[in-house]
């Protein structure tokens, strides 16, 4: 068991993790969660013993790490898929792993095979791929046959394919006992793989529980509820009879409902009642990705912006952006913002006049035998020669 107590961190005036208590048990696979300066990989070195905490304490099996007689037979880590020597073969560096821990050789040969690596075995590292970086890291965690394992992104440039097998191979290892604790940011493949979640932003706890119950907790569930596109009086009629019964009806983008505040055979009712035929009426329970957008939307550090300068650039002659029409007055299309640019008005204050307008190089075929738009520029008349009896004079030492 890994636990957790008043776990504290600071560099300087930056506190990367303060008063994290927590417990990883054995027998199920524990998600670790947390916006990016979250304090995760921080937190896992402090149990590894690669960083000294401020205050509190991290034990693995009640004792700090480097305390543990032969760790690396007890405890398995991936912090840093790149931390091996690219000079050597994956057979050659956890040979070495193996010597330094009094573990036999023939287990390198086994974990190659856990891992799909024995066939390049004799490689060396550095030309290894993402992936298969990854699965050397694994088979590194996995050499001591330890009963507790860390993994930092261990699907980290992996093909769906070796996902899978990271997948299962995490439930089967926290089948047969053992502690595993995961730090992920894929929350599709977590809710996949774990079964309890530690959750922390900006160094703090804010959640440890379940996966059901995170979810649970941190969504709003809705019905989703579709009446004939072609006849949108009966929506109407039944939005107003929800909202008589208590409920809220919000139309989404697609012409639905999303209905909440009501369960189900209540809205089956009320539909009933106000004479309205449904074409949908279905539940819909929040994703893991959805509770964990919705819980950390405070704690993250990190947020990108919409470039002030998208949608700006001017469009060439003869080309619309998709969903606009050719100009203003157009049926059924929305008019072309780039309309008045194009057909050489003032640009605003800040922006280059227009170029002049050309012909779209994927437009009416040329002639055979004309010039292609994109060949070569005509080459630049070569100069005269000089004289046979002139002689050029050098301005450059010839050596």
């Amino acid at each position: 068991m890994i636990e957790a107590v008043g776990l504290t961190k600071r560099y300087g005036a930056k506190t990367a993790v303060y008063n994290l208590s927590f417990q990883v048990r054995p027998g199920t696979v524990t998600g670790f969660l947390g916006p990016n300066g979250s304090g995760k990989s921080t937190t896992m070195r402090m149990i590894l013993g690669l960083d000294a905490p401020t205050s509190g304490a991290a034990t693995i099996a009640g004792r700090p790490f480097r305390s543990l007689p032969n760790a690396p037979r007890q405890v398995g880590a991936l912090l840093d898929a790149k931390a091996v020597h690219g000079g050597r073969s994956a057979r050659a560096h956890l040979l070495s792993l193996a010597q330094l821990s009094g573990i036999p050789a023939r287990r390198v040969d086994e974990v190659l095979g856990v891992v799909g690596l024995q066939d390049v075995a004799g490689r060396r590292s550095k030309g290894f791929s993402l992936g298969m970086g990854q699965r050397l890291g694994i088979a590194s965690a996995l050499l001591g046959d330890p009963q507790v394992l860390l993994f930092d992104e261990p699907v980290n440039g992996l093909d769906p394919e070796g996902i899978l097998w990271v997948r299962n191979l995490m439930k089967q290892l926290a089948s047969e006992g053992r502690t595993v604790f995961v730090s992920s940011h894929l929350m599709s493949e977590m809710a996949l793989t774990a079964e309890h979640l530690i959750v922390i932003g900006r160094g703090q706890l804010l959640a440890d529980m379940s996966v059901k119950d995170f979810i649970s907790a941190n969504s709003a569930d809705f019905a989703r509820v579709r009446t004939p596109d072609s006849e949108p009086e009966q929506r109407e009629k039944l939005t107003a009879a929800i909202g008589e019964a208590g409920g809220r009806a919000t139309p989404e983008p697609d012409g639905a409902l999303r209905v909440t505040g009501l369960p189900l055979p209540r809205i089956s009712d009320l539909a009933h009642e106000a004479d309205v035929r449904l074409w949908e009426l279905s539940p819909h329970q929040a994703s893991l990705e959805e509770a964990y957008m919705r819980m950390t939307q405070g704690a993250v550090d990190y947020r990108s912006t919409s470039d002030p300068r998208a949608g700006l650039q001017e469009v060439p002659a003869g080309y619309a952006p998709q969903g606009y029409g050719g100009g203003p007055g157009v049926p059924g299309q929305m008019p072309n913002p780039y309309a008045q640019q194009a057909a050489g008005a003032v640009p605003g204050p800040g922006y280059p006049p227009p170029a002049p307008a050309q012909g779209h190089p994927y437009g009416a075929p040329a002639p055979y035998g004309a010039p292609h738009p994109y060949g070569q520029p005509p080459a630049a008349p070569m100069p005269p020669a000089a004289p046979a009896d002139q002689t050029v004079p050098h301005t450059e030492d010839a050596r």
